[in-house]
């Protein structure tokens, strides 16, 4: 008897490293930002913070991004497994890059934030006054490189605009100063970085993108071998809805964990821009009817449509090429609260 508790003993020993691997090992996940820490990170920042990665099996990297194209670029090259980036930029590149076959596996923002921002006391009343005037606005940003289908929506000339490329912080203080007479912004990005400057809402007037556009903001970008491996990337999403659905409900503890990561945040500020996310691209009729995260086939043609005739690509593209909903987890679980 003593002789076979031993020989249990010493199995159970040797068998408990196999079993603490099995029960402890993670997959390993890297995401993309697309952006720096603030409020376009709350949902995700949520999800680590309140283990909802690890319930799925997960390890997740959460990383910081410099614009979707760069995002973009870093998930077509198997550098990350997925990011947050416009859909738009992603068109833009498959076309370019076909051997790329990213697809959005999730919609982030339902409407697109998108926009140009001016100055109430200014000469600019309505969008077709921007014509010829000299707008901020980087070649990589979304909103500069959409603006002609917004242009073209208002029924204005885009052609005559002069961009400036200016780094956005500096840039952000040269508007407040006057030497440009738009600036280019994710409308919620703009409002706070102004603000931070001296300059409230109750100064700017905002031309949304949405007003006249149906296209899709940012989705969930990944490349064919992250897709791959559907176990991850099905817990992936779940996950992050669960922590997008947590924001939603809860701004102030989206703010919050924007500040746990980054201390060095504004988390006052992170709250104003997260209620403006939320009011503003994620609770619509479509996600209350039809969840977080899902598209239709009407606007995922729409945002093909409005992305060719903006970037003047030769290739049109079909929903099946750019979406897949396979990852979605159930219409329960995309649920908006109360």
């Amino acid at each position: 008897m003593q002789r076979r508790s031993l020989l249990l003993s010493a199995s159970s020993l040797l068998a408990a490293p196999a079993l603490v691997r099995a029960q402890g090992s993670l997959q390993k996940f890297k995401f993309n930002l697309g952006w720096k820490v603030e409020a376009t990170a709350a949902g995700f920042l949520l999800a680590q913070q309140r283990g909802y990665y690890k319930d799925a099996g997960l390890d997740v990297t959460v990383d910081t991004g410099n614009g979707s194209a760069a995002a973009i670029g870093l998930v077509a090259s198997g550098a990350y497994d997925c990011a947050s980036a416009d859909l738009a930029t992603m068109i833009e590149f498959n076309v370019n890059n076909p051997s790329a076959a990213l697809k959005a596996v999730a919609i982030m923002y339902d409407l697109n934030p998108n926009a140009i921002l001016v100055r109430k006391d200014g000469s600019i009343k309505k969008p077709a006054d921007l014509a010829g005037k000299t707008i901020l606005g980087q070649p990589f940003n979304a909103s500069r490189k959409l603006f002609p289908a917004f242009a073209k929506a208002e029924g204005f000339d885009p052609s005559g605009v002069k961009w400036e490329n200016v780094a956005p912080d500096i840039g952000d203080t040269r508007f407040v100063k006057g030497d440009f007479d738009a600036s280019a912004y994710f409308f919620f990005t703009g409002l706070l970085n102004l603000k931070a400057r001296g300059m409230g809402p109750e100064q700017i007037n905002v031309f949304r993108f949405s007003d006249v556009m149906k296209s899709y903001g940012n989705g969930f970008v990944a490349n064919s071998k992250s897709m791959e491996q559907a176990e991850a990337m099905r817990g992936f999403v779940k996950a992050s809805t669960r922590g997008w659905l947590d924001a939603m409900a809860d701004p102030k503890a989206g703010a919050a964990a924007i500040k746990q990561r980054e201390p060095l945040a504004n988390e006052q500020f992170e709250f104003e821009r997260l209620q403006l996310i939320v009011d503003g691209t994620m609770k619509t009729a479509e996600t209350r009817a039809n969840g977080w995260g899902a598209a239709t086939p009407q606007r995922l043609q729409a945002t093909i449509d409005e992305t060719v005739a903006a970037f003047g690509l030769k290739t049109v593209p079909t929903p099946a090429d750019i979406w897949t909903d396979r990852f979605l987890p159930s219409a329960a679980d995309r649920r908006l609260k109360a």
